[in-house]
């Protein structure tokens, strides 16, 4: 059992620490760890899936649609720690998802922004940003509002610019599901090898998914279209199949890299693809 940086690995989906288990590994033993998912997760992309030990916390985070104009679209994310979630899932909201299959896909929200305070009292959140909230508009109030209201206990939602009540909040109070797109069938979001920090071998490649999947078939060739060499494992939350390399200096940044691949998600969403991707190298 190996141990990962997930928030490296999985940056724009973990938080925190987390191990890798082989895709043969069987269901959890009782007593073992835990994943507990939102409503609005259980929704769009099925049962959580299992971790080896502690407790996670599966939710959605619903991003602005550049592909359609006033619609907001799941993401899954994952955290270990619940006492920072509404924190996390604004943050990540307001970075954005210009991510690998993902870039162009989201309306980004205006640069600059930042969140200043979140509470809550009663059941109603309180978030506070930067004047450059000013310059959003009534779809990414949408997506506020849906990603906090999926959270337990959540009531009603106030934004404030600088401490000061927004227009947005006539926004918040009438949205619903209507807003939301369905997601697409499971995609490929990037091939990215990681190496200790300093270390000239990188120490696995990792073929990432957008949500957690079942492999059907996973395959990294080369440019001569022979096979890579390693064992084969699946990450925690199931988001990516990662190759062990037996000859860790065949990789370099850059390189071509052909994944031939098939999976589904847990809601029974097949998918497939046979591309060249060029490698991502990141150090941990």
């Amino acid at each position: 059992m190996r141990k990962i940086v997930a928030i490296l690995l999985l940056s724009f989906a973990v938080a925190g620490m987390a191990g890798c288990k082989t895709k043969e590994t069987s269901s959890p033993a009782p007593g073992s760890g835990k994943v507990i998912a939102t409503a609005a997760y259980e929704k769009y992309f099925g049962g959580a899936p299992s971790v080896d030990k502690g407790t996670a916390y599966a939710f959605v985070i619903y991003f602005p649609s550049a592909r359609e104009p006033g619609k907001v679209v799941p993401f899954p994310f994952f955290t270990f720690d619940e006492g920072s979630i509404k924190k996390v899932a604004i943050e990540r909201l307001l970075a954005g998802m210009d991510i690998g299959s993902y870039q162009g896909e989201f309306v980004p929200f205006p640069g600059g922004i930042r969140l200043m305070a979140i509470s809550e009292e009663q059941g109603t959140v309180i978030v506070n940003f930067s004047k450059e909230l000013e310059m959003a508009d009534a779809t990414a109030a949408h997506a506020l509002a849906l990603t906090l209201r999926q959270f337990k206990g959540v009531k009603d939602i106030r934004i404030q610019v600088i401490g000061k009540e927004s227009t947005l909040n006539t926004l918040v109070k009438n949205v619903d599901d209507r807003a939301v797109r369905q997601p697409s069938p499971p995609r490929l979001l990037s091939v990215t090898a990681m190496r200790g920090k300093g270390a000239k071998e990188i120490e696995d490649v990792n073929a990432f998914f957008d949500r957690p999947v079942e492999v059907k078939e996973l395959k990294l060739l080369a440019k001569d279209g022979q096979p890579f060499a390693g064992d084969l494992y699946h990450s925690v939350f199931d988001m990516a199949a990662v190759l062990k390399p037996k000859d860790p200096l065949q990789f370099r940044e850059h390189m071509p890299i052909r994944v031939r691949w098939k999976v589904v998600d847990k809601l029974g969403r097949l998918a497939e693809g046979d591309n060249v991707w060029l490698l991502e190298v990141k150090e941990h």
